[in-house]
């Protein structure tokens, strides 16, 4: 988690600009965790807990992806950035089970779960989405700020 923190820092210590970056970042994330957890907390009392938190997954992956590229990273969607989303989105689903599984084996409630596993999740999430979405292309041009 310091190694995050650090991160950020040099980023924001950079180009100020990106702590505006950082903060959308939050903001869309707050909303893609609350369709996710919205989900999941009804469908957990009826269904497997591992089940109900991959249909939230589901569906706030895809209003995360386009709120990502709109709101937070300010570029228009494309196949490459879809795949790349999906590839670090992919990454994020298996850590999030596993965490989950393991918050829920040392006798976290499933109720509380999912909140420490975003205490994981979200800033190593961030890290990979920034890479994505922020890499130069073919031709060696910034993506759009």
């Amino acid at each position: 988690m310091k190694c995050v923190v650090k991160i950020m820092m040099k980023i924001y210590t950079r180009n100020k600009a990106n702590l505006h970056q950082i903060l959308r970042f939050a903001i869309v994330g707050c909303i893609a965790t609350a369709i996710h957890y919205t989900i999941y907390y009804f469908l957990q009392k009826h269904l497997n807990v591992n089940i109900a938190y991959t249909i939230g997954y589901i569906v706030s992956f895809f209003c995360n992806f386009f709120m990502t590229c709109f709101l937070t990273f300010r570029s228009a969607p494309s196949a490459l950035k879809a795949v790349g989303f999906s590839f670090s989105h992919l990454i994020n689903y298996l850590m999030h089970m596993f965490l989950l599984n393991v918050f829920l084996f040392l006798g976290v409630s499933k109720i509380l779960a999912p909140f420490f596993v975003l205490s994981v999740a979200v800033p190593t999430n961030y890290c990979l989405l920034r890479f994505v979405f922020t890499r130069k292309n073919k031709n060696n041009q910034e993506p759009k700020k």
